[in-house]
């Protein structure tokens, strides 16, 4: 944070690093940070344990066993929670955990260091450096489960059952448009609720992170005591909340994954 007249305010620190790098109006606004920032983690991370897997030994090295870990655990999960047989779930399982685990992991990265990248390096203003804090990124993960749920009552019910369950269950063929706009409901709230879950989780800690950040300019304008304390609280804070943040980060994967798990189990099993 610059000193003097030309620093901002604190809304304005705020607001600056809320606001996404974007293209386009309207509808057809895209969010390039959230894109890059996405794909390059995936790119990252999933070509790691490519190479992992490509190079796996029978005596596992550190990473190696540590991706095992990850995969078995995974695989557990969705070997109690889905009682179908496909070959989709568990590949799709890990994708969703460690793809979100890590894009939520960007979050512990200083909130200034990527930013002073992009305005420095790239000569962009605006960039918002965790995917999973812009809604259009969590949506567009929900909204990929919530086609891949037809897609399984379809494949595991066939048409004529899958449209008997909805129009039957839970009270009935006889009270048919009761139970439809049940099941509307049911449907459009599985989408919804993991998108907004992932993201508000994810937003809160960040506006945190930045109001955390925030004391330490305050150094700038303070008295020597007043600074002294403002960037011991800065430093003891961003350490608890970073330690803890790690706990949430962590959960919102797993629960986002065993949401994907069960709504996929729901959707092969009969009503």
């Amino acid at each position: 944070m610059a000193a003097g007249a030309t620093a901002p305010t604190a809304n304005e620190y705020i607001s600056h690093h809320l606001v996404n790098l974007s293209v386009g109006d309207g509808f057809w606004r895209v969010h390039l940070d959230t894109l890059i920032m996405s794909g390059l983690i995936g790119v990252v991370v999933f070509g790691l344990m490519w190479l992992a897997g490509r190079r796996a030994k029978l005596v596992p090295g550190k990473f190696q066993a540590f991706v095992e870990i990850v995969v078995e655990m995974i695989d557990t999960q969705v070997r109690d929670t889905f009682h179908a047989k496909s070959e989709l779930v568990t590949p799709l399982a890990i994708t969703v955990f460690v793809w979100v685990f890590c894009m939520n992991a960007i979050d512990l990265i200083p909130v200034d260091f990527i930013p002073w990248i992009a305005e420095h390096v790239f000569h962009q203003q605006h960039w918002k450096a965790v995917p999973t804090t812009d809604p259009n990124a969590t949506f567009a993960m929900s909204l990929t489960v919530f086609a891949l749920i037809f897609v399984f009552n379809f494949r595991f019910k066939g048409v004529g059952g899958f449209l008997h369950e909805v129009l039957a269950a839970p009270f009935g063929i006889w009270l048919a448009p009761v139970n439809l706009a049940l099941r509307i409901v049911e449907e459009f709230a599985k989408p919804i609720s993991l998108a907004l879950r992932l993201f508000g989780n994810m937003f809160a800690g960040e506006v945190l992170f930045i109001l955390i950040a925030l004391l330490a300019g305050a150094w700038v304008w303070s008295s020597p005591v007043a600074s002294g304390v403002s960037m011991l609280a800065h430093v003891i804070l961003s350490l608890g909340w970073g330690i803890f943040h790690i706990l949430i980060i962590t959960l919102q994967a797993f629960i986002f994954m065993m949401l994907t798990i069960v709504y996929l189990s729901m959707a092969s099993e009969s009503h």
